[in-house]
């Protein structure tokens, strides 16, 4: 199959051109779907998958206005061609005893979904972007792809948070002071909005390695103040040996911890040097 009908069967972009998920987002993925019928003519006609199926339209018409697409975008396409596909296998067993056009026509959608993905992931397969690296790194283990993403990383421009991410979660296990800092990275650089509360417990996990109690006990803390967590007070106690004037004053740094993180002043703040 051709290049330009891999590119044409799974466009996909940043961002969300259409604003927010919702009815809207329905009526225009409809629209897209009269104006440019190539953009949808594999995908199935009812109303299973809604966000994902809306999702792989928009961002198929976003693409198609790029003459070049980047590597984030092809990667980008592939995430959304893989949740559409993921979530069409499910309906597609779905049986319709009455209409069986409906399941016929899921299982077609579903194997042409497949079928494109496929073909995309050989399209991208000797790219080296980092985003697609990290994509093959992510689903086939492929340790060259790896070795991009590190490589981008030690070079200091690797901006992407979702690849910093899971790079410092690979790094908890085989090099913790990495790991740190690239946690304290994303904890001095990410918008509020988007600071993942699981990043203080895998920083926590690491300072456990270290034996390094006070530290465990205080990113713990703030985990469960940033997260719906819920803790045992007494197990999180016992990991400083149940000092309660030692578990004061750490649930007080971390209050400054996360007020520094949510204010977007961590960087060189007290709360950071203590981390380091």
């Amino acid at each position: 199959m051709s290049n330009n009908f891999v590119l044409i069967t799974s466009f996909t972009v940043i961002g969300a051109l259409f604003g927010l998920f919702g009815c809207d987002n329905d009526r225009n993925s409809d629209l897209i779907c009269k104006n440019n019928p190539e953009l949808c003519s594999d995908l199935h006609k009812d109303s299973w998958c809604r966000f994902e199926k809306g999702d792989l339209i928009r961002h198929r018409y976003a693409l198609k206005q790029s003459s070049s697409p980047t590597g984030k975008q092809l990667y980008q396409q592939l995430v959304y061609l893989e949740n559409y596909s993921k979530c069409i296998e499910l309906a597609a067993g779905v049986q319709h005893k009455l209409n069986t056009d409906r399941t016929r026509d899921r299982e077609r959608a579903f194997a042409v979904s497949t079928q494109t993905l496929s073909e995309l992931q050989e399209f991208t397969r000797t790219n080296n972007e980092v985003h697609l690296a990290f994509y093959r790194w992510m689903r086939f283990n492929d340790q060259d792809s790896f070795t991009i993403v590190e490589d981008t990383y030690k070079q200091g421009v690797l901006t992407d948070n979702d690849i910093i991410t899971q790079l410092a979660a690979y790094y908890v296990r085989v090099s913790p002071n990495d790991a740190k800092t690239l946690y304290l990275h994303l904890l001095a650089t990410t918008e509020p909005a988007k600071i993942d509360p699981d990043w203080f417990l895998a920083l926590a996990s690491i300072y456990r390695q270290q034996q390094n109690a006070e530290k465990e006990y205080l990113l713990t803390r703030a985990n469960l103040l940033m997260s719906d967590n819920h803790a045992d007070e007494e197990k999180l106690l016992a990991i400083i040996n149940g000092n309660k004037t030692l578990a004061t004053e750490l649930d007080k740094q971390a209050l400054e911890l996360i007020s520094a993180v949510m204010s977007k002043q961590f960087a060189q703040s007290r709360s950071e040097m203590l981390l380091k």
